[in-house]
């Protein structure tokens, strides 16, 4: 897959795809400059009155439950709807799931009201949505205690959405094919919001492809490769985040293809 990584990368920045993100407001800003870094262009809107039109715009939709209130869920099933009608593929991370009934809940209703293509989140939240005890403190993973790969394939073949548990090997399966990544560094857990950016960076891949498989896969070797070379020129979690965005910005495709560790089960 790593030839169709460093296609996928020139794709996503020939095209520029609009990704519309109703998104956690801790991280709004950083998720903007890293689909920008990606190669895409995003817009943030989550007004209910708003959102409908603008995702009939985008490229793709990714919605984040970090911060939640019932006028983003409103907000995200409008959008939702709308990304289903025109087959815009839709990437649902859902933060903090496992930690309250709420949560929990919610994502259930998403799942229920709308079409998702991809849903990214870490094993504490994949383990609690698919019954493998996952465990989760406020919006921080702390594992499950089931198997990480059978967890993804049951929750893909329960929701039909491509499922990618995040963590230091990152699984990615859409129910049949399970791929691994084995990229990035231990520095990408050191500052907030690098969960949140990966969504956004899937989001761009998924709108320059039908296999959701391989756009999940693509986006997390190429995030994590430029989390990699960040980390050797940081001096704490500061300028990581400085340097992360920077090495996405200037890595090419071809740099991709011999770093890029991604694997079929």
């Amino acid at each position: 897959m790593k030839d169709e990584t460093a296609r996928l990368m020139t794709l996503v920045r020939e095209k520029r795809p609009l990704v519309h993100q109703i998104t956690n407001n801790v991280t709004v800003n950083d998720c903007a400059n890293i689909t920008l870094c990606a190669g895409g262009s995003p817009v943030m809107t989550d007004s209910p009155e708003d959102v409908e039109e603008m995702t009939g715009l985008a490229s793709a939709l990714v919605l984040n439950i970090g911060t939640l209130t019932n006028a983003i869920i409103e907000a995200m099933i409008i959008a939702g709807r709308t990304a289903n009608k025109k087959g815009i593929p839709v990437i649902l991370d859902p933060v903090g799931a496992g930690a309250t009934r709420y949560r929990t809940d919610m994502v259930w209703k998403l799942l229920k009201e709308i079409k998702i293509s991809v849903i990214k989140g870490n094993a504490g939240e994949i383990g609690a949505l698919a019954g493998a005890g996952g465990k989760v403190r406020g919006v921080d993973s702390e594992g499950m205690t089931g198997d990480p790969k059978e967890a993804c394939i049951s929750l893909s073949k329960r929701t039909g959405a491509t499922v990618v548990m995040t963590g230091a090997v990152d699984i990615i399966t859409d129910g049949n094919r399970t791929a691994v990544v084995n990229n990035g560094h231990e520095m990408m857990t050191t500052v907030s919001g690098t969960g949140c950016m990966t969504a956004s960076v899937i989001g761009c891949y998924a709108s320059c492809t039908d296999d959701m498989l391989l756009a999940s896969a693509a986006a997390l070797a190429v995030f994590n490769i430029a989390g990699s070379k960040a980390a050797k020129r940081s001096k704490g979690p500061g300028s990581f985040i400085m340097n992360l965005k920077d090495e996405l910005a200037h890595l090419t495709p071809n740099e991709t293809i011999p770093l890029a560790n991604i694997r079929l089960l």
